[in-house]
């Protein structure tokens, strides 16, 4: 997702914001994956005050953008401090730069429907969660761009999204990947357009489809309209030490096994 798509990337966080907003939550530490130029920072400095930052900028953020993204986090004096994760790191060795139990939150907008592997992505997420931690995150459904599929138009190459879960998907996703309690929502944005390229730019943006020449196209055929699938959901990390099953094995934490005292046999 690049940032000519931002207002996007704004109102989803707003919206996730605002249910994060009733949910009773301590937090001391998040992490943003990926973060963006928007006002999602300060409202979670005001939530949570002293709260440590980790942020993962966008691959798509540099020079000018860059900076002003590093400023608007250095300059807010509510952040204990501010650290950078790699995006592009995460991408080529599938690892977030962070260790076991590092954070309360990981607060995680539009990304899922990009990577190959959400299920791996979850668990680094349950890896990175403190016990009691709370992953929230939004993701596009398949039904999103379904104007573009039902339409046969030979300049256009329609591109799959990486990963077209619908929320069923990602529920059962989180409880087999040990979270608990997963609380999933879905709602449809209509988008309206009366021009063909900023429809082409937003299609474009959300990966959508593949890069188009628009002079090759009879834009009288385009739709006028894009429908966008938005799910959200949240999860806890819950019973972090707790015995747990992989792979028909079971694998129990060394701080539950207890030498059996005599004492304890009577």
């Amino acid at each position: 997702m690049t940032q000519s798509i931002k207002w996007l990337q704004d109102e989803i966080a707003a919206r996730m914001l605002q249910k994060l907003d009733i949910i009773k939550l301590v937090v001391k530490s998040v992490l943003v994956f990926p973060d963006f130029l928007g006002a999602h920072a300060n409202f979670l400095a005001k939530r949570f005050s002293g709260l440590r930052f980790y942020s993962a900028p966008e691959s798509s953020l540099s020079g000018f953008n860059l900076l002003r993204f590093k400023a608007s986090l250095l300059w807010s004096s509510k952040f204990k401090s501010c650290a950078n994760i790699s995006l592009d790191e995460y991408r080529k060795t599938g690892r977030i730069g962070l260790n076991d139990n590092s954070v309360d939150l990981v607060f995680s907008n539009l990304l899922i429907q990009d990577l190959p592997d959400p299920k791996h992505f979850l668990g680094e997420c349950w890896r990175v969660l403190k016990e009691g931690g709370l992953l929230s995150l939004s993701y596009l459904g398949p039904d999103t761009g379904k104007e573009l599929r039902a339409m046969e138009i030979s300049a256009l190459s329609l591109k799959t999204l990486a990963s077209p879960w619908d929320m069923h998907d990602m529920g059962d996703a989180l409880l087999g990947k040990g979270f608990s309690d997963p609380v999933m929502d879905m709602e449809f944005l209509n988008l309206d357009y009366e021009s063909d390229s900023v429809l082409l730019a937003d299609a474009g943006s959300l990966n959508l489809i593949e890069p188009v020449n628009k002079d090759s196209l009879v834009l009288a055929h385009l739709p006028k309209k894009l429908t966008l699938e938005v799910i959200y959901g949240h999860a806890w990390a819950m019973g972090k030490h707790l015995a747990r099953a992989q792979d028909q094995l079971a694998y129990i934490d060394p701080n539950q096994i207890q030498r059996k005292t005599r004492n304890d046999a009577n």
